[in-house]
């Protein structure tokens, strides 16, 4: 009987260090799959990211270039944002979400629909010109939209910025009418695509050198510009 109990007791611990075996081996494949914890800013590397396209052009832009920007390696570029072009789109979503909505932020809170526009106009000025680290002018003119038909999902997002754009410009004025402070026959929406052209002018300029001085010196022009009737 002791004899019986021993063997019991010999496969039960057998049994029990098997399972803890398997238990650790699980745990270890299922940490590979895991991976290592993000050291990384993700948001600092994007910007880095969006700077190295920015700086060289999408084509001219290595992995090699990419790494050493945004100073994490190769494959963990390929775990968080995927390859080189889904990377790239990911660094247009940022700067439509981010840089480039400052602008309409400041159009949209203004007191005035006067100090909308001059507000709208000098976060173009500032944006375009005294962004720390990154190139004059505006990421989507500049660099985003000389891809349009090369890379995949380029198109797509230039549109729906374009649109979206000139839809929030417009709503502020649609406001303004509402509330008595612009004419009834107003023309929102071509108001607005003045507006979102002067954008585009002023980055065009920055890119040539132009200092925000200069860039401002006819403010008050192009908001009576804008706002005439």
């Amino acid at each position: 009987m002791d004899d019986m109990n021993g063997l019991l007791d010999l496969s039960i611990n057998r049994y029990i260090n098997k399972a803890q075996r398997q238990s650790r081996t699980f745990i270890l494949n299922d940490t590979k799959k895991l991976g290592r914890p993000r050291t990384f800013d993700e948001n600092e590397a994007l910007m880095a990211a969006m700077n190295a396209f920015w700086t060289k052009g999408y084509a001219a832009t290595s992995m090699k270039d990419l790494t050493a920007a945004m100073k994490i390696s190769g494959p963990s570029i390929y775990a968080a944002f995927g390859d080189k072009r889904e990377l790239y789109l990911k660094t247009i979503d940022r700067y439509a979400d981010v840089d480039g909505c400052a602008p309409i932020v400041a159009f949209e809170g203004a007191a005035s629909i006067e100090d909308a526009v001059r507000g709208f106009l000098t976060s173009v000025v500032s944006h375009s010109t005294q962004q720390e680290g990154a190139p004059r002018g505006c990421f989507l003119a500049s660099c985003v939209a000389t891809t349009v038909g090369e890379v995949e999902g380029v198109a797509e997002r230039m549109e729906k910025a374009i649109q979206e754009t000139d839809t929030r410009l417009a709503a502020r004025f649609e406001k303004e009418k509402s509330h008595g402070n612009l004419p009834k026959d107003f023309p929102s929406q071509d108001r607005a695509r003045l507006l979102h052209d002067m954008r585009q002018g002023h980055v065009h300029r920055s890119r040539a050198g132009w200092t925000a001085e200069r860039l401002l010196d006819d403010l008050e022009d192009r908001v009576r510009m804008v706002l005439m009737i």
